[in-house]
């Protein structure tokens, strides 16, 4: 029996991977791809693209692979699209109601349109009034602690109290918030690092966030959202939008409708600074463990509407 050989070879385009595979994907190959797919995910990628066009065929082994990863994928909402499959592997997706995998027409600055074209443009950071926003993979994250320390250890960077400001502290948050599902961080760089925001999804399957994820549906009406740790933002006269666009951002990279942050009730502060990016203060929050009574501050994202809440305040009724 011949084993048919299937190559893998992986390249991140900003923060999308490009996964390209050549030759043939059976129960051998399974395995391989299985553990490629799924690094993707753990360096915290925005976006997996799949390109089939050296593929000759798959057989049901290897679309297991594909649904399950894209499953997991969805949970911690990163598109997993295919792209240029063989007619065999277009029959297969179709024959098994799998289609939803198929890639729309590659967007202009999407990395197969990019690959396709020769060129090197896809996933690049935004880029505005000679500030750049980009997403760091994991990797990129250890190798920048320090320097993304450094910032929020800065007195006019984070708007939390004095205590939470050094650099152990945060470090910390970093590190807790960085083993969850879908940690995403994002930093603002001019010739230097100037801002940085980082948080991980809240899906109404989220057990141990269970309490939060039920007063915040009942105060909004949205069960999934961004839960932020940290927002690091200096107060600059040509920079005061930072901290308003990089969690915009965010929540566009992710997909999500809302962003909820819970602050110290006497931290004054650093509420004010969250309401200055447009967050909305919705009081205290009684009967979470472990947080006393902190206050929770939401923000919609600004491209869909913005619900009204349904109560005033929350542990007031």
């Amino acid at each position: 029996m011949v084993v048919q050989r299937l190559d893998i070879h992986r390249r991140d385009r900003g923060e999308r991977a490009l996964v390209t595979l050549a030759g043939a994907i059976g129960p051998a190959a399974a395995p391989l791809l299985r553990a490629a797919l799924e690094q993707c995910l753990r360096d915290g990628v925005t976006a997996i693209d799949v390109d089939l066009t050296t593929v000759g065929s798959c057989d049901s082994t290897g679309l297991d692979v594909f649904l399950t990863a894209s499953q997991r994928a969805d949970r911690v909402h990163v598109p997993l699209r295919l792209h240029h499959p063989c007619p065999q592997i277009t029959r297969l997706l179709t024959g098994t109601g799998s289609t939803p995998l198929l890639g729309d027409e590659p967007s202009a600055s999407s990395p197969v349109a990019e690959r396709e074209r020769g060129g090197d443009r896809a996933g690049l950071p935004v880029v505005k009034s000679g500030i750049r926003l980009r997403r760091l993979t994991r990797w990129q994250v250890e190798g920048m602690r320090e320097d993304i320390a450094d910032l929020a250890a800065e007195p006019a960077a984070s708007p939390r109290e004095p205590a939470d400001r050094g650099r152990s502290a945060f470090l910390g948050r970093l590190a807790v918030s960085a083993r969850r599902p879908g940690f995403a961080l994002l930093v603002a760089e001019t010739t230097v690092l100037v801002g940085c925001v980082f948080g991980f999804p809240v899906d109404p399957g989220a057990r141990p966030e269970r309490g939060l994820r039920e007063s915040v549906q009942r105060l909004t009406g949205c069960g999934r959202f961004l839960l932020l740790s940290q927002v690091a933002a200096p107060h600059h006269p040509q920079h005061r939008d930072i901290g308003r666009r990089l969690q915009q951002r965010l929540l566009a990279d992710r997909h999500a409708p809302l962003a909820v942050v819970l602050l110290r009730a006497g931290d004054q502060v650093g509420q004010a600074a969250f309401e200055s990016w447009g967050w909305r203060n919705c009081g205290e929050m009684v009967g979470l463990p472990g947080h006393g009574a902190p206050c929770l501050l939401v923000l919609f994202r600004e491209s869909g509407p913005v619900p009204a809440p349904r109560v005033a305040r929350l542990g007031r009724a």
